[in-house]
């Protein structure tokens, strides 16, 4: 079955900068500096990525910060949770974006 987003794809993202190296190369050095311990751990900063991943329905990225969390040691129960949170952050996204159309309605019936 053909599918658009395909596993092994995941494995050819540095492929990304063979036209544009110099701004490739740019990418990937921040990216890394980015997920390097700091205030955060790099597996907390992993774990936030995770939900984000979810939050932006990337499946590459929750392909990627899966198997990197469970070399971590995070467990299915840790990733669970992970996913809730970006659930709920979306859905309140969702749910208080319904002040502005309250807004709306309410101008528009005056």
């Amino acid at each position: 079955m053909d599918h658009y987003y395909h596993r092994h794809d995941l494995a050819k993202f540095p492929e990304i900068g063979a036209n544009a190296p110099e701004l490739a190369k740019k990418f990937f050095d921040w990216y890394g500096a980015v997920f390097a311990d700091g205030a955060l751990s790099a597996r907390e900063k992993a774990l936030v990525a995770l939900g984000v991943a979810h939050a932006v329905q990337c499946p590459y990225c929750i392909d990627a910060y899966t198997q990197d969390l469970l070399g971590k040691g995070c467990d299915l129960d840790q990733l669970t949770e992970v996913v809730h949170v970006a659930s709920a952050i979306r859905g309140g996204s969702s749910l208080v974006h319904g002040v502005q159309m309250r807004n709306t309605a309410q101008k528009l019936s005056m």
